[in-house]
């Protein structure tokens, strides 16, 4: 793998792999545990992701299920007692060389020249990621500090437009954090995430606790944003009905594993995995008739002592005795034009007992199966 190169913010640099095919981040077989006294945790098991340059990923499933774990171990930004037990993390970036890096092989020099540089976060909560003695101006200015060489006046127009490209008004830069609405302090940390230009940008649940005409004024200015600096995104959410409107791909997590990925489109229409269907019914739909809101029973795994198979299996209304035996390997959904795949080897019928889909074996023969809306295994 190649170091890290440093290029000034706007100048032009040689075109890399990640736009020559390759993805702009690669997250293969990660797997991360949190060691306690009871055992190890394993909060993220085996989860592979790519992510295209300009693209937005979304990441979908409930509190717990290893979401920000994998954002933030893809990072090397997690405190003991986490620990990476196993996987890669390459990045191909403009800056760096066709090979990449491998982000869990670089020492902590390396580590800060990457991080912000190259992949910026938008953490959860504005408030407590901000520091509340410190005036916005000094904290952006950290950032352009720590990653660019630039003269003073150079700085303060930095500065400014960063205010200007977030829709802050310049005065705002001698505020404090507490000075600004919840709104605002959302948008000083995605100015702070874009400030050195990054290739990849994470977004770890940026609309949480701002009421839904903020969320959705922040949530037009992230897509505008993404669409003319061209960043490829990562975004973090428990609310798939949002990932839906700004994703290219989502990716379902639950109990620290994937368990479907595929484009928007497939996962709203053509859903595959038991659990996306539960999350799609999970929310009402502004279109169309009305239909009952079904929530997902139970609560999630112990993630100490995962079941064997599927982990989703206590909670599905679809599970059988064979469940328990899938090595949840992630199949193509027969039908999918795209790269749609689940590792629910099952048919699941739709609301009215069609059978809407199913995965299918590496030589591509469909996994047969018996499934009924009742949960028991009989047709």
């Amino acid at each position: 793998m190649t170091g890290l190169a440093s290029t000034p913010v706007g100048e032009t640099v040689e075109i890399g792999a990640a736009y020559r095919g390759q993805p702009v981040l690669e997250i293969r077989d990660l797997s991360i545990a949190y060691a306690t006294v009871a055992g190890d945790l394993k909060a993220v098991s085996h989860v592979d992701l790519k992510l295209a340059a300009g693209e937005i990923v979304g990441l979908a499933g409930e509190s717990g299920s290893g979401k920000s774990t994998l954002a933030l171990g893809a990072c090397r930004l997690l405190r003991a007692p986490a620990i990476i037990t196993g996987g890669d993390v390459i990045y191909r970036g403009r800056r760096i060389g066709p090979d990449g890096v491998n982000i869990l092989e670089q020492n902590a020099k390396q580590l800060r020249a990457l991080r912000w540089r190259e992949i910026a976060i938008v953490f959860q909560s504005a408030m407590n990621a901000l520091n509340p003695v410190l005036r916005i101006r000094d904290q952006l200015g950290d950032v352009l500090d720590a990653h660019l060489k630039i003269s003073r006046e150079q700085r303060r127009d930095r500065l400014v437009s960063l205010l200007d490209l977030v829709g802050i008004p310049r005065e705002r830069l001698k505020s404090y954090p507490h000075e600004l609405s919840g709104g605002m302090r959302q948008r000083v940390m995605i100015a702070m995430a874009l400030a050195v230009d990054p290739e990849v940008v994470i977004m770890d649940e940026p609309t949480t606790a701002l009421d839904v005409v903020v969320q959705r004024e922040i949530l037009a200015e992230i897509a505008e944003l993404q669409k003319e600096l061209q960043f490829a995104v990562l975004f973090i959410t428990h609310d798939l009905s949002l990932l839906l409107e700004v994703a290219d791909r989502i990716a379902i997590l639950y109990g620290g594993r994937l368990l479907e990925l595929g484009n928007s489109a497939e996962i709203h229409h053509r859903t595959a995995h038991p659990y996306t269907r539960g999350l799609l019914d999970s929310f009402p739909s502004v279109h169309g008739p009305r239909r009952s809101l079904a929530g997902i029973p139970g609560s999630p795994p112990d993630l100490r002592s995962i079941p064997p198979g599927c982990p989703f299996q206590p909670r599905c209304r679809f599970a059988r005795a064979d469940c328990a035996a899938i090595d949840m390997a992630l199949l193509p959904v027969p039908g999918s034009t795209t790269n749609h795949i689940t590792a629910c080897p099952f048919e699941m019928p739709d609301a009215s007992g069609v059978v809407a889909s199913s995965a299918v074996t590496a030589d591509g023969a469909a996994v047969p199966t018996e499934v009924s809306l009742n949960g028991d295994g009989k047709s």
